[in-house]
């Protein structure tokens, strides 16, 4: 039964609630839902139920296409002037002797670590110091492009931008045109966590507010930059709060159609001020993909970070949504790692993710950053000794835009 068909199937359900019901008519006529109906997926909707809706507009969008990339992380510091409450990763920098702060000679080193690899980005994030300021990351901008031109720079979020604009006296119009013409290329999506109030202000109150990172992606995107957006979920927010994030998220995107993917980032619990907040299972991950591809109608992708959730649970989030799942990473990020995910180690190489996604059924495809193909994996066959001899695989580029 075709994802279609499975649509049609419950909606001839008699005992299925009136208003699921009419969110699957919805659905599958294209219409978009209501805050109201966001929530009521959030509070009725069955796992089964929220993956045939959720599969048919993936499907619908990218077929059986599952999307990864070849990228590294530099994370400049962990030391941070902000006290959020679910992080694992940063030390206050009354604590700064446990943590560590790069200068730009030593990021320049890990990107030259790649100088023989076929990488397409870079990843940049970590914490908040004053030393690490504007001139700091448009130095290293201007460095890594002179050194490596080709190497797409996707760095910081607005939490970083928000302080470094404010400390150089820049708008945020300012500040993101002068980061790009210094080299920078796109926006990753953290420091989202969740953008209601009643909230944020209890988990990451020192920080930029909901408004003050939203303008930093729509300043980001009247430059024609591209970003991602995320969203902190499974631990003290209701499900009114996801909707509400993700509706600040729709109003924006109908704006400027600047984001490119959604990440839900699941709450881990591992050694930060939040310990005491169980986290939530597989099937609230799995739900949460569901309704974010449901109810985040404007965006193209739903990303799920494999380094965060496990393989295994990336493989299931294929059939809820995502269309997703990052990239090779080669062990580049301490994030995920240090709050207590699966991967304690996260790297993966190109013939992992590519038998990862094949393994589920769906067709992997090397992507850029802006999801130009890169590769189409369908019918490669990798060599046994291809494992041992290298992390990453050049192949032929292909000219394809999807």
């Amino acid at each position: 039964m075709d994802a279609e068909s499975k649509i049609k199937f419950l909606l001839e359900n008699e005992r299925l609630d009136a208003g699921l019901k009419a969110i699957a008519s919805k659905v599958l006529e294209g219409e978009r839902i209501s805050f109201d109906e966001g929530v009521l997926l959030f509070e009725k909707g069955e796992l089964g139920y929220l993956g045939v809706l959720a599969n048919y507009i993936r499907e619908k969008r990218h077929g059986n296409y599952t999307y990864f990339n070849r990228n590294f992380h530099i994370e400049p510091t962990n030391v941070c002037v902000y006290d959020c409450k679910f992080c694992s990763y940063s030390r206050l920098i009354k604590n700064r002797d446990e943590g560590w702060e790069m200068d730009v000679d030593a990021m320049m080193d890990i990107v030259r670590k790649y100088d023989n690899e076929p990488v397409t980005e870079v990843h940049i994030t970590g914490g908040v110091v004053p030393k690490q300021d504007l001139e700091f990351y448009a130095s290293f901008f201007r460095e890594s492009k002179a050194h490596r031109p080709n190497l797409h720079i996707k760095a910081l979020t607005p939490v970083e931008y928000y302080y470094i604009f404010k400390k150089a006296k820049l708008s945020h119009y300012e500040g993101m045109k002068y980061m790009k013409e210094a080299g920078l290329d796109s926006m990753p999506g953290g420091g989202a966590e969740i953008f209601h109030p009643e909230i944020r202000e209890q988990i990451a109150a020192d920080k930029c507010n909901a408004e003050q990172w939203l303008d930093i992606h729509e300043q980001a995107h009247k430059l024609d930059m591209r970003s991602n957006a995320t969203m902190l979920y499974g631990h003290i927010e209701k499900y009114h709060h996801r909707i509400d994030h993700m509706e600040r998220l729709r109003q924006l995107q109908d704006k400027t159609g600047g984001f490119q993917a959604f990440i839900p980032l699941k709450f881990r619990n591992k050694d930060n001020q939040m310990s005491y907040v169980p986290e939530v299972s597989v099937i609230e991950d799995l739900r949460n993909y569901a309704v974010s591809r449901i109810y985040l109608d404007n965006f193209d992708h739903i990303k799920s970070y494999w380094a965060m959730i496990g393989r295994d649970t990336a493989q299931l989030s294929l059939s809820f949504g995502v269309d997703d799942i990052d990239g090779t990473l080669d062990d580049t990020t301490k994030i995920y790692s240090m709050a207590g995910s699966e991967e304690q180690t996260p790297k993966m190489s190109t013939q992992q993710l590519v038998e990862l996604i094949r393994h589920v059924g769906r067709h992997p495809i090397e992507r850029n950053t802006l999801y130009e193909v890169i590769t189409d994996y369908k019918d490669v066959v990798f060599e046994e000794e291809d494992e041992k001899k290298a992390r990453y695989y050049p192949l032929p580029v292909i000219g394809e835009k999807i």
